[in-house]
C-alpha cells in the first residue's frame, strides 16, 4: 500500500522554504554541451555478434601492452569493444582499472583512429599494469597497421609470409606419393597362399 500524499498546498509551502539550491537542483538541465571527444553509445561494441564477427573476420596486430583486432563496420565511425579476462587479473578492481585506461585511449586518441573500423582491444600479457601515455601511442600504431591488414586481405592482396608453416620431421625430396596400399588381412577378404 503506497502512504498518501500531502495535499498540494502543503507540498507548496514545503517547496517555499527550501533552500535555491535544492529548488536549481530540481530543474530541468539545459541541453548538455557537445563534447568533442565523448565516449558515448554509437562508439562501443555491445552486441556479441559484433565481438564474434570481429574475431572471426578480423586481422590482429600484437604489442607489448595490447593486441588490436580491427574489423571493417560500414559505419562512418570507429567502435570499441574490449576483452579483459581472468587471465589478465584475477582482481576485478586491477581488471576494471586496465579496462579504464584502455578506454580512455581510445577516447583520447579517437581523431588519430582508421575510420570504419570496430575495434577489440585485448591485454597482451598476464599482470598488465598499463600506463595511460604508451597506451595511446601504441593504440594508434596497432589499429592503423591492423587496418592495412584488414584491407590488404579484403582486397585479395597477398599477405607478406612472416612465419614458416608447420615444420616436418621428413624432408621433402620432390613431389609427395601416397605410400602404397597394404593388402588387407580381415575375415571378408579371402587369403592367397604364400
Amino acid at each position: 500500500m503506497v502512504a498518501p500524499r500531502a495535499p498540494r498546498r502543503l507540498r507548496a509551502r514545503a517547496l517555499e522554504r527550501t533552500p535555491a539550491y535544492h529548488v536549481a537542483a530540481r530543474a530541468p538541465r539545459a541541453s548538455p554541451v557537445p563534447r568533442p571527444l565523448a565516449y558515448n553509445r554509437e562508439k562501443r561494441l555491445v552486441q556479441s555478434g559484433d565481438f564474434q564477427r570481429a574475431f572471426q573476420q578480423g586481422s590482429r596486430a600484437r604489442g607489448s601492452i595490447l593486441l588490436v583486432v580491427a574489423r571493417r563496420n560500414g559505419l562512418p565511425g570507429t567502435r570499441l569493444g574490449l576483452s579483459i579476462g581472468k587471465v589478465v587479473w584475477k582482481s576485478a578492481v586491477k581488471r576494471n582499472r586496465v579496462r579504464r585506461i584502455f578506454r580512455e585511449s581510445f577516447r583520447l586518441s579517437y581523431p588519430e583512429l582508421p575510420l570504419g573500423f570496430d575495434l577489440v582491444l585485448v591485454a597482451a600479457s598476464p599482470k598488465l599494469e598499463p600506463e595511460l601515455s604508451a597506451t595511446c601511442s601504441e593504440l594508434v600504431a596497432l589499429a592503423l597497421k591492423a587496418a592495412r591488414r584488414f584491407d590488404e586481405k579484403a582486397a585479395g592482396a597477398p599477405a607478406p609470409e612472416t612465419r614458416a608453416g608447420p615444420k616436418s620431421k621428413f624432408k621433402s625430396t620432390g613431389p609427395t606419393t601416397a605410400p602404397p596400399a597394404r593388402p588387407s588381412t580381415g575375415p571378408s577378404s579371402p587369403r592367397s597362399p604364400p
